[in-house]
C-alpha cells in the first residue's frame, strides 16, 4: 500500500478534531480588506494541526509545502503564518523567490501600508505590544520584538552563501538565529532533487543545496514552501514532498469552487491586427457593461508575442494603426459571425449607428499613456513592476500590456480579460500525444488571469464567485469570462485544450447545460416531425501524406530582378526620357537550380527547417528531397525577368527566397 501524503494524514486528524480555531493574531492581524475563504481557512487549520502534533512531526525539522492554485491567495497564507509563528517565538523571516520582478511585487505587498494589496492590518498587536513589520538587508543581532523580513532571490541567496562577504548572509546567521524560510514558486528550488549529478562539487553549487544547507544549520529553523506547479509526477520530487505537502488545493478545485473566471478560446481566421481590434472592442464592451452596473472596473488586455523584437515592432505599429482606425473597420467585424462580438457591435450601434462612440472610446482608452511594454530585463524596473502588479487600482491607467515571457510567473491580475496571441505558429513537441512545452506555457499564462474579478449585482455573498454558469445567455456573462484570442486552427486549439486540462483550468468532462422546451412548443408539427442531426469532428491525419499539395507541386512563380537604374523625367513637357530597357526571361525548374543556392535560401526560413517540415510531411526524408523531388518542389518553375546580360547566382538566390516565402506561408497554414 502506498504511503499517504502528509495532507491526507492531516485531513483525517482535522475530521477527528472537535474544533480548530484560527488564532486571533491571524484574524485580526491580516488586512481588514482580506476576507478569508473556506479553503484558506482550511490551509491555516492544516498547518496548525501539523505544527502542534508531535506525532506527525516525529521530532523532525518543520518543512512543509503548500501546493495551491495560481491566484488562490498563497501570499495571504504566508502573511498569516508569519503572524502565527511570531506567537511561537519567531522574529526573523527569509523570503526568497526566483525572479526579481516577483520580488518587487512581494516587498510592496508585505511592507508598504499604502499599497492596495498590503497584507497586514494597520495596527498589529500581540500581548498588548505593537508589532512592526520591517524590511531588512541583514538580520539584527539584538533581540527584537518586531518582525524582520529579508527579501532576496534564490540566485542571490546562493551567491551570498557560497561566496561569503561583508554585510551579506552567511551560514552563521542561520546557525545563531531561529529563522523561517518562505519560498515562493518553490518548484524552482528543485534543481537538485529532479536531477542528481555525478560530480559532488557541482552538486554543492546548486541552489537547492545552498538553501537546504542553510536550513539545517539550526534544527529550529522552519521551511515553508509555496507553489502552484510542483511536479509530483517526477519520482524524486514526489518522494521529497510526500511527507511535506501539508495542504493541497488544485487548480481544478479552485475552478470548481467558482473563484475563477470562465475561459474561452476566441479563434478567428483573421490577421494579427484584426485579432487585436476584436479584443479592443470586447474590452470596451465590458467597460461599458460594468459602467451600466454603476461599477468602475477597468478591463485589461495582454498582447503576447513570441519574440522581443516582434513585441517591440507591434508596440510601435499599434499606436499608428489605432490613430488610423475607422468605424468602417469596426462595423465589418460583425461579418466574422461570432455571437458575442456581434452583440458587442450591436450594443454600440444602439448608442450610435456610426460607431463613432466606440471608435473614440478605443482611441482614447488605448494610447501610449495607457500601455505598458514589459519584455525583458531592460523593461524590468521598479516603476513598471508596481504598475503591472496594481492593474486593478483605479489610479492605475494601464489598459494594455505588451509582453513575451516576463509575466509567465508570479503575476496574477483580477481584471485581465483578454490575451491576444500575436503569432500563428504552433510549436509541437514532435511526439505523438505529447503537448508542446510552449503550449503548456500559454496555458499557464492564461492561468495568470484566472482569479475572478469581483463585483456585486444583488447578492453580496456572490461577490467573489461566478454568477452565470447556469445562465449562459446573460449579457453580463462576459464580465466573468476571459478570452484567449488565437488563429482558428483545430489542431492548435485541441492541444491548448489538453494543456488547459493538464494545468487544471479546464475540466476533462464538458459541462452540460440543460435547455428545457416549453410544453406549448412540443405541440407543434415542427417539434413532432423534425429530425436533429449532429456532426462529429474528425482530425485529419497527415501520416500518409507523401507529397506536397497539388496546387503547389507544379506552380509557376514570376520574379523580376531589380535593375537599380532610374531616370529624371520632366513632368511639365512632352519630352520623354528614353526609358525602354531590353529584358530577358529565363524559366527554370527548382530541381535544375544549384543545390547550394536552394539550401542557402531555405536556411532563411525557420518554418522550413527539416524538423518543422517533417511534422507536416512525415514521410519526407531530407530537405534536399523537399526542394528537388517531383513530389514536392522539384517541378515548380521560376520565370525570372532580368535586364542584365546574364543571370547571377545572387539573382537566383533572391528569386528562390521569394518563392520560399510563399511556400513557408503555405506550409505553416497546414494542420499537422
Amino acid at each position: 500500500m502506498n504511503e499517504q501524503f502528509l495532507y491526507q494524514k492531516v485531513d483525517i486528524l482535522k475530521e477527528e478534531a472537535i474544533s480548530i480555531d484560527i488564532p486571533e493574531i491571524i484574524t485580526k492581524g491580516l488586512s481588514k480588506k482580506i476576507i478569508l475563504r473556506e479553503y484558506q481557512i482550511e490551509a491555516f487549520k492544516s498547518f496548525l494541526v501539523y505544527y502542534e502534533n508531535d506525532k506527525l512531526k516525529k521530532n523532525k525539522q518543520v518543512h512543509t509545502l503548500f501546493h495551491m492554485a495560481t491566484g488562490s491567495g498563497k501570499t495571504v497564507i504566508m502573511a498569516g503564518l508569519i503572524l502565527y509563528l511570531y506567537t511561537k517565538g519567531y522574529r526573523k523571516f527569509l523570503f526568497f523567490v526566483n525572479q526579481t520582478n516577483i520580488l518587487e511585487k512581494t516587498i510592496e505587498n508585505f511592507t508598504n501600508p499604502l499599497s492596495s494589496k498590503y497584507l497586514f492590518n494597520d495596527v498589529i498587536e500581540y500581548l498588548d505590544n505593537k508589532i512592526n513589520i520591517k524590511k531588512v538587508d541583514n538580520f539584527s543581532d539584538n533581540k527584537t520584538e518586531d518582525i524582520e523580513i529579508l527579501f532576496t532571490t534564490i540566485q542571490k541567496l546562493h551567491i551570498d552563501l557560497f561566496e561569503a562577504k561583508e554585510n551579506s548572509l552567511t551560514y552563521d546567521d542561520f546557525e545563531n538565529n531561529r529563522i523561517v524560510f518562505i519560498s515562493d514558486e518553490s518548484h524552482h528550488v528543485n534543481s537538485l532533487t529532479k536531477k542528481t549529478t555525478k560530480n559532488e562539487e557541482e552538486s554543492n553549487r546548486k541552489w537547492e543545496y545552498s538553501v537546504m544547507n542553510a536550513l539545517i544549520q539550526n534544527k529550529n529553523n522552519i521551511m515553508l514552501e509555496f507553489t502552484a506547479t510542483c511536479d509530483l509526477k517526477d519520482a524524486n520530487v514526489n518522494n521529497k514532498y510526500k511527507d511535506k505537502t501539508v495542504f493541497n488545493y488544485s487548480l481544478v478545485s479552485f475552478r470548481e469552487s467558482k473563484y475563477t473566471k470562465d475561459f474561452q478560446n476566441f479563434a478567428t481566421d483573421t490577421d494579427l491586427w484584426t485579432r487585436t481590434v476584436i479584443a479592443l472592442v470586447l474590452s470596451e464592451y465590458r467597460k461599458f457593461l460594468f459602467a451600466d452596473l454603476k461599477l468602475n472596473i477597468k478591463p485589461v488586455i495582454l498582447l503576447k508575442s513570441r519574440k522581443i523584437t516582434e513585441s517591440k515592432s507591434f508596440y510601435n505599429n499599434f499606436f499608428k494603426k489605432i490613430k488610423n482606425l475607422t468605424s468602417y473597420e469596426l462595423s465589418n467585424l460583425e461579418s466574422i459571425g461570432i455571437d458575442i462580438l456581434s452583440k458587442a457591435i450591436h450594443y454600440f450601434k444602439q448608442k450610435d449607428e456610426n460607431l463613432e462612440i466606440l471608435l473614440h472610446s478605443i482611441k482614447n482608452g488605448f494610447s501610449q499613456d495607457t500601455a505598458l511594454i514589459i519584455n525583458g530585463t531592460s523593461d524590468d524596473n521598479k516603476e513598471k513592476q508596481i504598475l503591472v502588479n496594481s492593474l486593478e487600482d483605479i489610479s492605475n491607467p494601464i489598459r494594455i500590456v505588451f509582453a513575451v515571457d516576463m509575466l509567465n510567473e508570479g503575476w496574477d491580475v483580477l481584471n485581465l480579460f483578454d490575451i491576444v496571441r500575436l503569432y500563428d505558429t504552433r510549436q509541437s513537441s514532435g511526439k505523438s500525444g505529447k503537448i508542446g512545452s510552449y503550449t503548456i506555457k500559454e496555458a499557464q499564462l492564461i492561468g495568470r488571469g484566472a482569479r475572478y474579478c469581483p463585483f456585486v449585482i444583488e447578492d453580496e455573498e456572490l461577490k467573489f464567485k461566478r454568477k452565470y454558469d447556469n445562465d449562459v445567455s446573460n449579457k453580463n456573462r462576459i464580465l466573468e469570462t476571459m478570452y484567449f484570442h488565437s488563429k482558428n486552427d483545430s489542431k492548435y486549439i485541441s492541444e491548448l485544450k489538453q494543456a488547459l486540462i493538464k494545468t487544471g483550468l479546464q475540466s476533462e468532462t464538458p459541462a452540460i447545460h440543460e435547455q428545457k422546451i416549453k410544453n406549448k412548443s412540443k405541440e407543434n408539427d415542427f417539434y413532432k416531425k423534425s429530425l436533429a442531426f449532429s456532426n462529429k469532428k474528425l482530425l485529419k491525419d497527415r501520416k500518409n501524406i507523401d507529397t506536397i499539395e497539388s496546387n503547389m507541386r507544379n506552380k509557376i512563380y514570376h520574379y523580376k530582378v531589380l535593375t537599380g537604374n532610374g531616370n529624371l523625367i520632366d513632368l511639365f513637357h512632352n519630352d520623354s526620357a528614353n526609358t525602354s530597357i531590353k529584358t530577358n526571361i529565363k524559366t527554370i525548374k527548382f530541381k535544375e537550380i544549384s543545390l547550394n543556392i536552394l539550401l542557402g535560401a531555405i536556411e532563411c526560413f525557420e518554418e522550413l527547417r527539416f524538423d518543422n517540415l517533417k511534422i507536416k510531411y512525415p514521410v519526407l526524408t531530407s530537405t534536399k528531397e523537399f526542394l528537388t523531388s517531383d513530389k514536392f518542389l522539384g517541378n515548380s518553375k521560376l520565370e525570372i525577368t532580368y535586364s542584365k546580360n546574364e543571370l547571377t547566382g545572387k539573382d537566383l538566390f533572391l528569386a528562390v527566397k521569394y518563392v520560399l516565402t510563399k511556400v513557408a506561408t503555405h506550409v505553416m497554414s497546414l494542420n499537422p
